[in-house]
């Protein structure tokens, strides 16, 4: 069976439209390094290590992640809300506290 000339043009550009359109798998996903700052965090799933450096699990989902500032650090006991704006943005917020900006970390060698 031969393809026409129109038909596999048609299909060239539907399949380039599809690839440029396609989001990135990290700014899909809130996982990954974070700063602000001096202040670092990691989040892998449900598991976080916090900017105080304690390692904890939390409330995960792709696109927030939600935690309770554990005992001896600053904030201990207030609630931590964050949304993943994009690929590189998320916004903090601690409390009733205004939000922050946090940005991914840049890897450095």
């Amino acid at each position: 069976m031969r393809v026409s000339a129109r038909a596999f043009l048609t299909a060239s550009i539907v399949a380039a439209v599809c690839a440029a359109t396609a989001p990135d798998a990290r700014a899909d996903a809130i996982d990954g390094m974070w700063c602000e700052g001096s202040r670092s965090m990691r989040i892998d799933g449900p598991r976080i290590v916090t900017p105080g450096g304690t390692s904890m699990t939390g409330d995960y989902d792709r696109h927030g992640f939600r935690y309770v500032v554990p005992p001896g650090e600053d904030g201990a006991g207030k609630t931590v809300n964050m949304i993943l704006l994009g690929e590189y943005d998320l916004d903090v917020t601690v409390g009733e506290g205004a939000a922050e900006r946090w940005r991914r970390c840049k890897l450095t060698s």
